[in-house]
């Protein structure tokens, strides 16, 4: 696989990047993602990179310039797309001045990706292996992420920053018989990043890359993209966006595989389908999908005027807490 230079992921267009003469650079950088066959994924730019480009002066506006980017580089069209974050620290552009990053999250189906550089869909659990649950807690966080954070809970000598690296690290990560909260992907991100585990922890103190902690991203690109999931989980327990991941047609158990996969947990599958059924968000095609593997199952769609409603008043999905 052929290796991207940052100022190859920023490529030659001709105008000049906004706020670029002030030293400050303006980047818009997009999470999007798919699932597929049960398996969120993200698309990435050889692996070390979400899409991405600096907001040009011709520019119409900032989502015109993000959309711009990505159809550049992947030769993929966007569809739902919703602002994410912006990122501003100070020491985020190095030595070469400061930028801010306004990132995007978007929603699609995985297609074949092309463009000018190494685009390509991966799953986000490469880049986050302590989030997927479905199987139970990975044995990672009893057999090395736990470790490492008491540790480094210890290191420090003084009893009040101990007891607070204490309850961080229990909050983040379910410790200390505290529940699983999958929303929490960024926290423990950060946390993993301050406590020097992940490979972004000492590539910026100059140490060799560790890849024991999940693939490692260029710049700060895995901690926005810890944020996109972050969204998307919290997102999908009172608005249908899992629709817009969704086939035409598809029967229940798809799309309860859907929901799993991208909370990282199991959902209750009798109150998940009653949930969805008191909600009318879906009707029946009146078809039935024949490779299940067992007996046909009924094939849905979605019914486009409720999810008009339901993008208002919200709806809620069951993740389970077992």
């Amino acid at each position: 696989m052929s290796t991207i230079t940052q100022e190859e992921l920023f490529s030659t267009e001709p105008d000049s990047p906004a706020g670029a003469e002030n030293g400050v650079a303006v980047d818009l950088i997009a999470v999007i993602v798919a699932v597929t066959s049960g398996d969120p994924r993200v698309l990435v730019i050889d692996q070390r990179a979400l899409p991405s480009g600096p907001f040009q002066v011709g520019h119409r506006s900032l989502q015109s310039g993000l959309r711009a980017w990505v159809e550049h580089q992947t030769r993929l069209p966007l569809g739902y797309v919703e602002q994410l974050y912006t990122f501003a620290d100070r020491d985020r552009g190095g030595a070469g001045g400061q930028a801010i990053s306004i990132s995007y999250l978007g929603l699609t189906r995985e297609q074949r990706a092309g463009g000018v550089a190494d685009a390509a869909w991966g799953s986000w659990y490469a880049y986050f292996p302590w989030e997927d649950r479905r199987d139970g807690a990975p044995a990672m966080i009893a057999g090395v992420l736990e470790p490492h954070l008491r540790r480094w809970i210890f290191s420090t000598r003084d009893g009040g920053p101990r007891e607070r690296r204490r309850q961080r690290a229990a909050i983040a990560f379910g410790l200390d018989d505290r529940p699983w909260n999958e929303e929490l992907v960024l926290q423990r991100y950060e946390l993993l990043y301050e406590s020097g585990f992940i490979a972004e922890a000492g590539r910026d103190a100059g140490e060799p890359p560790d890849a024991r902690g999940g693939r490692w991203m260029i710049l700060d690109h895995r901690r926005i993209l810890a944020t996109g999931i972050a969204r998307l989980r919290a997102k999908i327990k009172y608005h249908p966006v899992v629709f817009e991941l969704m086939p035409e047609t598809f029967t229940l158990l798809q799309l309860q595989r859907c929901v799993e996969a991208l909370a990282g947990r199991l959902v209750h599958k009798q109150n998940f389908r009653r949930l969805i059924e008191q909600q009318e968000l879906v009707e029946e095609t009146g078809e039935a999908a024949q490779d299940t593997g067992g007996r046909p199952a009924k094939l849905f769609r979605f019914r486009r005027a409720v999810v008009a409603e339901r993008a208002v008043v919200g709806t809620k999905l069951p993740i389970s807490r077992a």
